[in-house]
């Protein structure tokens, strides 16, 4: 008895094919447009800068600083105590003194480490053509544990996995509505606590107060994770796909961790500043280096990411109970006698 004749293996279809040859080249130059674009183009475009000093010295200085065409938004001070104050709110990134010993340079390296050196470079460069020497102060220095703030830019991508898994996660294993909301909220509060523990207690590159940092690092996480279980709540897996692209491929690139918004193209340093990745960023930096000075548009963004996640979950298993549940059978009329 002959046996019968095995199924001979399918091929795949010529459109299947066609897509895989042509999305993964695609992808793959989105991405490296994306990551390899605004690393080559940093450079300082209206960064927040404060002069300082008498009148007439001070408009010498915004005059030499007008010379870097558009890579300065000068703000005057009456004095060096004014100055210093506003780099604590955030308000200027650094500022030139000019004091009767010479121009004296104040910068923050908390805020940023890259842009800290830039001003050092720009300035003490104007001022060694003129023959003088600049002295810098770091009014809000990085912690001597990670003086060039590598361990904080490290820190972002793992907090977007962490957000994008949990979100895939929640997805996957079929939970829904208050139930899958639960379990966001307490993923990112564990996240939180972990991350905290590891970047203050153990390695000590954050300095700020311990529960706002935990809550920043949680927060940042949920507005991921919300949002990805939220789109895939309404638009089925793809939504998944589509928002871990966002945060990957836009999100974790524009965010200025490693520099500034301000150091990056037009709109992308702002367009960072909407997205999760570099609104945490910003605000992990005000809670941890400043006391909070900054912080309210950076925690905005961020909750309104979570607020609105949570409600795509709610939203969607809601919408899908309504689609499933059967339709009532009308209720018969009793039959009247003749």
């Amino acid at each position: 008895m002959s046996s019968p004749s095995a199924t001979p293996p399918r091929k795949p279809a010529p459109r299947r094919l066609v897509a895989v040859v042509v999305l993964v080249p695609v992808l793959a130059a989105l991405a490296l447009w994306a990551f390899a674009w605004p690393a080559a183009r940093t450079a300082p475009r209206d960064l927040p800068l404060g002069v300082a000093g008498p009148a007439a010295a001070v408009t010498q200085v915004e005059r030499q600083l007008s010379a870097h065409d558009g890579a300065f938004d000068v703000h005057r001070y009456a004095d060096e105590p004014a100055a210093r104050e506003a780099i604590e709110d955030r308000d200027v990134y650094g500022a030139v003194v000019v004091t009767p010993q010479g121009p004296k340079l104040l910068t923050a390296s908390a805020a940023s480490p890259a842009v800290a050196q830039l001003l050092q470079q720009a300035v003490a460069g104007q001022a060694a053509a003129e023959g003088t020497q600049v002295e810098t102060v770091d009014v809000v220095p990085a912690p001597e544990k990670d003086p060039r703030g590598a361990a904080l830019n490290s820190s972002v991508l793992p907090l977007a996995l962490a957000g994008l898994a949990a979100g895939a996660a929640v997805t996957l294993l079929g939970l829904r509505g208050p139930g899958a909301a639960g379990a966001l909220v307490g993923v990112a509060a564990l996240i939180g606590l972990i991350a905290a523990a590891l970047a203050h207690s153990w390695l000590g590159v954050i300095t700020g107060d311990w529960w706002a940092e935990a809550g920043v690092f949680a927060l940042m996480t949920l507005a991921v994770s919300a949002a990805v279980a939220g789109f895939a709540a309404l638009l089925g897996p793809a939504g998944i796909g589509l928002m871990a692209a966002t945060v990957m491929l836009i999100g974790n690139p524009f965010s200025g961790a490693a520099s500034a918004p301000q150091m990056l193209p037009e709109p992308v340093g702002t367009i960072g500043q909407w997205l999760p990745p570099g609104a945490g960023t910003t605000l992990l930096r005000s809670v941890s280096f400043f006391d909070g000075a900054a912080a309210v548009g950076p925690a905005l963004t961020l909750t309104w990411w979570a607020a609105l996640g949570l409600g795509a979950v709610l939203l969607g298993a809601r919408l899908k109970a309504d689609a499933t549940s059967p339709e009532p059978t009308p209720a018969r009329e009793p039959a009247t006698a003749a």
